[in-house]
């Protein structure tokens, strides 16, 4: 599997404190059956200022510990980078990182308040390009009252990352709802963990796999954290990727479904 959301460089934002904490965490994704994992710091003007140069500077350090501690996890370089002005112009500088350098562009909208011009905002970034991955939009508290936001924005190209403890009630009843909702409507792309410690936000994207596997089936789970996260990496175009399936596409190809609905 391929996690492309993981706070796991030490001491650079509100994820692992110390490398310590860092190696503990990876050897939990590795022994999860993660092979390969994005480095995703903060980057949010005033709170955590950091850019492509350091994180890729704290990236080749973490993994040079993985490597001399026997820890088989390749890091790719990415950010969780908050919506900003002039984020397009950061991203052309080189200042803000994409995912492993593609066209994939992992993007994390206030928590608590709906941002005006967020279609326009999307808009602009895929005008430019780019490919939003909207990370955990279940866990937006406006997602209730904006949900149509998010289907215009899959309609428009824009790609939506679910944390795998939502689906398995980690984040609470509420996040877990909207996440099995849009996993069931065909609006998830990927599942990453947002990991940021070893207990409260663990790096376990197995769990979530399983528990989307229930839902989409095992082929489309597997293509949440394996098939679209590579084609992330090798920087293929969206419609070269097979698009996300609703719950009822793969229900009504069960054997004996419409048996059961209809008793033919």
């Amino acid at each position: 599997m391929i996690d492309l959301h993981y706070h796991l460089l030490p001491g650079i934002d509100d994820g692992s404190t110390d490398l310590d904490m860092s190696l503990a965490m990876a050897r939990m994704s590795v022994d999860d059956g993660v092979s390969c994992a994005a480095c995703t710091p903060h980057i949010y003007p005033g709170l955590y200022e950091n850019d492509a140069t350091g994180i890729r500077t704290a990236i080749s350090a973490l993994q040079g510990e993985l490597d001399r501690h026997g820890i088989p996890l390749r890091l790719v370089q990415g950010a969780d980078v908050h919506l900003q002005p002039a984020l397009v112009e950061g991203v052309r500088a080189g200042r803000i990182p994409t995912l492993a350098g593609t066209r994939y562009l992992l993007l994390e909208p206030p928590h608590h308040v709906a941002p005006p011009r967020f279609d326009q905002s999307l808009f602009e970034l895929t005008l430019a390009g780019l490919v939003p991955v909207i990370t955990h939009p279940e866990r937006l508290s406006w997602i209730e009252d904006h949900y149509e936001a998010f289907e215009r924005a899959v309609e428009a190209g824009v790609w939506m990352q679910v944390t795998a403890g939502s689906l398995t009630g980690r984040f609470g009843r509420r996040p877990r709802y909207w996440a099995e909702r849009m996993l069931d409507e065909g609006l998830v792309h990927l599942l990453a963990t947002d990991a940021h410690d070893l207990r409260r936000r663990p790096p376990l994207l197995g769990e979530g796999r399983d528990a989307a596997a229930l839902r989409v089936g095992a082929e489309e789970a597997d293509r949440l954290v394996v098939m679209r996260p590579q084609a992330i990496i090798d920087d293929l175009a969206p419609d070269q990727v097979p698009a996300p399936i609703r719950a009822s596409a793969v229900r009504s190809r069960r054997p004996g479904f419409l048996k059961s609905l209809f008793g033919a």
